[in-house]
């Protein structure tokens, strides 16, 4: 374990597919991971998703852990997360930053609610992301916005 994950600042749950980043040989053998749906070419989806009347967001390990599985369920590769418990309210603000992109959370216990943001490009689901949280907060009303981020005019 590295010192930063000695202060806890580094998730101890890398994903298990990570990938190698050997050197190009040629700019063809780049790979475009813009998304091509609905006729349409985009960067990625990035959803805002607000979690009312939800339990369980107090604990930064635990939702650190949920959010790594999210990445990872929705397709994702974890490159790091940190996360920050603030007192005396409890709320946790943090991140997991994927080759993909993102996940964010920012929790506000004293008003059970929680505003996560999902950004993942390639062919990433960033929806299926949805029901592993439900799973730890339980939310009573989930609130979902979508945009599709980049788009290329064809």
């Amino acid at each position: 374990m590295n010192a930063l994950a000695q202060l806890g600042m580094v998730s101890e749950h890398p994903s298990n597919n990570q990938i190698s980043s050997a050197p190009f040989s040629s700019e063809d053998d780049r790979k475009d991971y813009f998304v091509e749906k609905d006729g349409m070419k985009f960067a990625g989806t990035h959803l805002l998703v607000d979690l009312w009347d939800a339990r369980n967001l107090d604990d930064p390990a635990q939702i650190d852990r949920t959010l790594c599985e999210a990445a990872v369920t929705a397709g994702a590769t974890i490159l790091h997360s940190h996360f920050h418990h603030f007192t005396p309210n409890g709320g946790v603000s943090g991140v997991v930053v994927l080759a993909e992109s993102h996940i964010s959370i920012h929790t506000w216990p004293e008003r059970n609610f929680a505003a996560v943001d999902i950004f993942m490009c390639g062919a990433c689901d960033p929806h299926l992301a949805i029901p592993v949280m439900q799973r730890l907060f339980q939310a009573g009303r989930i609130e979902v916005d979508e945009q599709r981020r980049g788009r290329v005019q064809l």
